[in-house]
């Protein structure tokens, strides 16, 4: 069974406070324990000096123990009340999820 990485990339609308952001991570955050699979979440601003950001400028990673703990996570109540601080605090979203086969998994 394959973990499953769910990342996305926000641009927030200009009128959103940093303080109002940063509820939106730590709301995003108090997901891991509340949903099952859902085995880790980080997030960030974008800080490369590459550029190629598009205009995003924070992002996240989600870790999911399986596909099947990743689409039970999508209609989930408390993902559903999260998505309801979040997504109207957004310009512009991207949500993109792949497998990690397990031979390319860090072991510990």
């Amino acid at each position: 069974m394959s973990q499953v990485k769910h990342f996305g990339v926000f641009l927030f609308k200009p009128t959103i406070s940093a303080a109002h952001i940063d509820h939106c991570f730590a709301e995003m955050r108090g997901m891991v324990g509340k949903i099952p699979g859902l085995l880790e979440m980080s997030h960030g601003p974008y800080q490369s000096p590459e550029s190629m950001h598009d205009g995003f400028t924070h992002g996240f990673i989600m870790t999911f123990e399986s596909a099947a703990a990743r689409d039970a996570y999508l209609p989930h109540p408390e993902h559903e009340r999260v998505r309801q601080i979040v997504v109207p605090s957004l310009e512009r979203v991207v949500v993109f999820d792949f497998a990690v086969l397990p031979e390319f998994r860090k072991t510990v």
